[in-house]
């Protein structure tokens, strides 16, 4: 129980500070912030649940083997029902939501999402799944960093979700149309499972 409460906490203060950032005027600082909180969260919680803070990866640690199939649905809702809380205390704080993009895209949306997700995955499998890199210090600031890297990059395109439960808390904050939920989902879950298998194909450990 403790792992999916520690899921919980990170993904809902991943998407509060999105949500308050986005909504709230930080502009150009947003990605910051948001691979900031990401990246504490991970030295918060990595050691009790993994601090996957999103299923995407949720999905490519448990293809990497690193993650018991038990624990896959347990981890998945409590990131999506921690995603959809902090949108809704975001919508409360702040009294209001946010406003779709005008000219999203949802073939060049879908392609940004992979990329940006598959990135993720990949450096929080080869960062914080690998006995060569055991016991670092570095994979939280890794994985925060590659978050922010995309968010600068591909947000403009996608809205910079990289995460089913990101996808959810935007939804719900009405920066994203559950119309166009599809394309995050796809994308993200897609891309999980293909840093998996990227993964295990060029990864030669003994682990």
């Amino acid at each position: 129980m403790n792992k999916y409460i520690v899921e919980f906490i990170g993904t809902f203060f991943l998407i509060l500070t999105i949500g308050l950032t986005v909504i709230g005027g930080a502009g150009s600082f947003a990605p910051l912030a948001i691979g900031s909180v990401l990246m504490v969260m991970i030295y918060a919680g990595g050691h009790i649940s993994g601090a996957h803070y999103n299923p995407a990866v949720t999905l490519g640690v448990w293809m990497r083997g690193k993650c018991a199939t038990s624990d896959v649905p347990m981890y998945m809702i409590a990131q999506i029902v921690g995603g959809a809380l902090a949108g809704f205390i975001v919508m409360y704080l702040l009294g209001k939501g946010g406003a779709p993009a005008e000219n999203f895209d949802p073939i060049k949306a879908l392609v940004a999402e992979f990329l940006g997700t598959f990135a993720l995955v990949y450096v929080v499998l080869n960062t914080a799944t690998t006995k060569s890199n055991d016991g670092n210090s570095f994979y939280g600031l890794a994985i925060g960093f590659t978050v922010l890297a995309c968010a600068y990059a591909l947000g403009g395109i996608s809205g910079g979700a990289f995460n089913p439960a990101v996808a959810v808390g935007v939804s719900v904050m009405s920066l994203s149309s559950w119309a166009n939920i599809w394309v995050f989902l796809v994308g993200n879950f897609a891309a999980g499972a293909a840093a998996a298998l990227v993964f295990k194909a060029v990864y030669k450990g003994d682990d």
